[in-house]
């Protein structure tokens, strides 16, 4: 006799319910008229069009779907998504991210309840992560660091720079009992994302959780990669020569006027202390920021 856990009970009822629950006969046309059967096909045909809807193109949708297969067609119940391609899984979530379409709209274009679509974007999004995160953005190494320092100077004339810091809010419902925590100076309620980009605008580090109240320099002050940095932990290339110069100055990330000024963070000069030589630094860091 096999001895069922609570969680087993559980599943196990939830399998009842749903085996038992009518299929709302809107949802039983997905596959006639949801947004994926109607568009996708379509759109892969039309490379803009398709990485308008996505924000990537097909080369690179193709190869997720391959790479986290396993853990999209797996789950507590894989059951309640039979029939969801992971490729439909990928092209709702990314729909879900470039838009930020409310679910209950994804639910009616889409053709599946609500709830389904929630745990679509939230499983793919874990999936993406966990496969994709060591082998796309790992933690730098001083050799990867160097490259970028040698493709700042290439790209944009800016010496021992290792990467360009910003922050992003991204707008979201304000959290319960959160109070105005994450009420921003825009205005609105969000999270605060910190990035870090090299020159060929890849991210290279990034933190999301920072909370909308939270200036950059606020962020950056209590993110991990503060810390990391303050240790000495995050592999920076030893301080070398500025190109044509016997001037020894340290690798930095670059920063707008939002950031601290650190030895390895720099920031512009000051509107206070302006000169035309200061004036030219800050158009140079500006430039080379907006990679």
């Amino acid at each position: 006799m096999i001895e069922m856990t609570n969680d087993s009970n559980l599943f196990l009822t939830l399998d009842l319910l749903w085996a038992k629950e009518e299929v709302d006969p809107y949802y039983r046309a997905r596959k006639i008229n949801g947004e994926f059967y109607r568009n996708y096909e379509e759109q892969r045909q039309n490379p803009d069009k398709f990485y308008d809807y996505t924000r990537m193109s097909v080369e690179t949708f193709d190869y997720i779907p391959e790479t986290v297969k396993s853990d999209l067609e797996s789950g507590i119940n894989p059951k309640r998504f039979r029939g969801i391609s992971p490729a439909e899984k990928l092209y709702l979530t990314l729909g879900f991210l470039a838009s930020g379409q409310p679910f209950k709209r994804l639910s009616l274009s889409f053709r599946m309840g609500k709830t389904t679509v929630a745990n679509i974007v939230y499983s793919t999004c874990r999936a993406i992560w966990k496969n994709l995160v060591y082998l796309h953005m790992p933690k730098p190494t001083e050799e990867l660091l160097k490259k970028i320092t040698e493709k700042y100077y290439e790209k944009w004339q800016f010496p021992n720079c290792i990467g360009a810091i910003d922050g992003k809010h991204c707008r979201l419902k304000n959290p319960k009992f959160a109070g105005s925590s994450h009420y921003n100076y825009k205005h609105f309620f969000s999270m605060h994302l910190q990035a870090v980009a090299d020159a060929d605008k890849r991210f290279i580090c990034i933190e999301v959780g920072g909370r909308g109240k939270q200036s950059d320099a606020g962020t950056f002050h209590y993110s991990n990669l503060n810390h990391l940095l303050q240790c000495n932990n995050f592999n920076i290339p030893r301080p070398q020569y500025l190109p044509r110069s016997d001037i020894i100055l340290p690798m930095v990330f670059i920063g707008d006027e939002g950031y601290p000024l650190k030895t390895y963070l720099m920031r512009p000069y000051p509107q206070s202390v302006l000169n035309a030589q200061n004036d030219l630094f800050n158009k140079r860091l500006s430039r080379a920021r907006k990679t």
